[in-house]
């Protein structure tokens, strides 16, 4: 399988890079594209149960949610752990975002992904749209998309914290 030069999963640093960056990912920190990670210990179903719960607690809706290691497995054959994406969305920020670049809908939406890493553990992962549109250009690098920027890592921020305590508790609740 051919990996990405320099990305943070499935690397490898033998591969010559395929395409020119204008940046070296490498020096580019996580903080900067709004990377988020958490680690849940429970079944990949109460997983995305978890995060869409919480999701929608914070202030987003799930309007589109699907499994591609669901379709890989039925349409290439492929033999992919599971892997779920939810597509989180503020429909008050996303129109706001949309007044400002129009863009910014190549990246709709903001994406939660719940993998599974092995049995029983999943990992949630999410990078900011908004920041990754900033930059890339497509966004501007004013106050009104800094504000963007603002609430909708407010809204992430709260999301991963609330997982966070949901992993807490139910681990906590395992050793009763």
């Amino acid at each position: 399988m051919r990996s990405v030069t320099g990305g943070r999963f499935n690397s490898r640093a033998d591969e010559p890079p395929y395409m020119s960056l204008p940046l070296d990912p490498e020096t580019i920190d996580p903080d900067d594209y709004g990377e988020k990670q958490a680690v849940l210990e429970m079944g990949h179903e109460e997983a995305i149960d978890h995060v869409r719960e919480v999701c929608e607690d914070v202030g987003f809706g799930i309007p589109v949610e699907f499994s591609p290691s669901e379709l890989l497995n039925e349409k290439v054959d492929a033999d992919r752990d599971p892997y779920y994406v939810l597509g989180a969305c503020n429909p008050e920020i996303a129109d706001r975002a949309l007044e400002q670049t129009m863009g910014i809908g190549g990246l709709f939406p903001c994406n939660m992904i719940v993998w599974e890493e092995t049995p029983g553990r999943q990992r949630v992962y999410h990078v900011s749209i908004m920041k990754i549109a900033r930059l890339l250009g497509i966004a501007p690098n004013d106050e009104a998309w800094a504000e963007i920027i603002d609430e909708t890592g407010d809204y992430v921020e709260e999301t991963f914290e609330k997982l966070e305590t949901i992993e807490t508790e139910h681990t906590e609740g395992d050793d009763d």
